[in-house]
């Protein structure tokens, strides 16, 4: 018995209660510093946002196309080019091979 008594003199124990302030303790440091990260990269990320927003046309970014559905049997291709005199022609080809709008 006397043994085990200079044992522990030796070597002090640690209670559960000291094991789960330092588990606490990491815990709170890992937080704050992820709440601290979270704010100011979304402070940063706001203002890059902000400043290409402002300084952009109002449809930049934004793909205007729309689809539609079309009959089963029929199949076409819309080619668009940026050699072409407005931007907005539109040459559409069918299955047929027929063209129209702006070829």
């Amino acid at each position: 018995m006397s043994i085990d008594r200079d044992w522990a003199d030796i070597r002090p124990q640690r209670s559960l209660g000291m094991i789960g302030m330092g588990v606490l303790r990491v815990t709170l440091l890992f937080g704050s510093a992820a709440v601290a990260l979270s704010v100011l990269g979304a402070s940063y990320l706001d203002s890059q946002l902000g400043q290409r927003i402002a300084g952009a046309d109002p449809q930049a970014g934004l793909d205007m196309m729309s689809t539609g559905s079309i009959g089963r049997m029929s199949t076409y291709t819309v080619r668009r080019s940026v050699l072409q005199a407005s931007p907005d022609a539109v040459c559409i080809i069918r299955d047929n091979g027929t063209r129209s709008g702006a070829c």
